[in-house]
């Protein structure tokens, strides 16, 4: 049987608490009944990402791997996107058992378009892939829009409630989005946390996309997601505000996305983010100087983008 990464089972849970307990607990037994179930030989170390296993295997001639993640609603729909594209710039769906969030997945390559260090390409890539995963969202999945209205009622909860420097015109920018926006948007499937991370080499194509959330919405939401994964990068140039704006205009380009919506939905992302640091910390730090350094930087990029127009 695996033996479950330390790591991985300490932060999962601190983040699901006791629920993760008996779920931890047979998941070696559970990974051992799914290569039997779908005939594979595990190769090689077992990986793990922010909410599941993963263990490279060998079925026949074909390279794979067993996905095992924790029963979460925010999982259930990841093979739902996945059969939808059928290996359309993502990593194909060989088997799934949604019962046991399992799939069994084309393997990429371990290198992610994070690592290749030149941001127009990042962009450039990121964007191409998101124009190829925007095709008509498969009924079932939950839809973008529907959040509107508790993206808007906790964003003024937490303009009221917390302690912050962010401007008016920034917060009022970023509702205005949601209302014009964010109510009314288009039925096409959407990643929903396509990032330099989630995106990998491959044999079959240059590259290809995996662990998406599965949505239907506007594809410009997954610009924001990619921008607050790179911020760190760009912003302590010489010039912040054109280093991010000319990211978003390439992925834009590349994704034929209109840069307005584009813009509109980094900025709302970016407000969110902003927020949510304040209430519960950030990956990289969750409390002390460190947490109000990111914050202080989240809210830098929160002004940039609600101040700058397109270059």
């Amino acid at each position: 049987m695996i033996a479950v990464p330390h790591a991985f089972s300490r932060t999962t849970l601190e983040r699901e608490g006791s629920a993760a307990e008996a779920w931890l607990g047979r998941l070696p037994a559970l990974v051992a009944q799914l290569l039997e179930c779908w005939g594979c030989e595990p190769q090689g170390e077992v990986m793990y990402g922010g909410v599941g296993v993963v263990v490279p295997v060998r079925r026949g001639d074909t390279d794979a791997v067993l996905k095992v993640s924790f029963p979460h609603p925010g999982n259930r729909h990841e093979p739902d996107a996945f059969a939808a594209w059928n290996g359309r710039g993502a990593v194909v769906l060989l088997e799934r058992d949604d019962a046991q969030y399992a799939m069994l997945l084309e393997r990429a390559q371990p290198v992610i378009l994070a690592s290749v260090g030149d941001e127009d390409e990042i962009a450039g890539v990121a964007g191409r892939l998101s124009k190829r995963l925007a095709i008509p969202a498969p009924p079932g999945l939950p839809r973008l829009q529907d959040q509107a209205d508790d993206w808007d009622e906790q964003l003024r909860k937490d303009a009221q409630e917390l302690p912050h420097a962010l401007s008016c015109s920034a917060v009022d920018a970023a509702r205005a989005t949601i209302r014009e926006l964010a109510r009314s948007q288009p039925d096409l499937l959407v990643h929903g946390d396509l990032h330099g991370r989630n995106i990998l080499r491959s044999d079959r194509e240059p590259w290809l996309a995996i662990d998406p959330k599965g949505c239907a919405g506007d594809p410009a939401y997954d610009a924001g997601i990619l921008l607050k994964t790179r911020a760190l990068t760009l912003v302590p140039g010489p010039d912040p505000a054109k280093a991010i704006l000319r990211f978003l205009e390439i992925f834009a380009e590349a994704a034929e996305l209109n840069y307005e919506q584009v813009h509109r939905w980094s900025q709302l992302h970016a407000v969110q983010t902003a927020f949510w640091g304040r209430r519960h910390g950030f990956r990289r730090a969750r409390s002390g100087p460190d947490l109000q350094h990111f914050i202080g930087f989240a809210d830098s990029l929160v002004e940039l983008l609600t101040n700058s127009k397109q270059v």
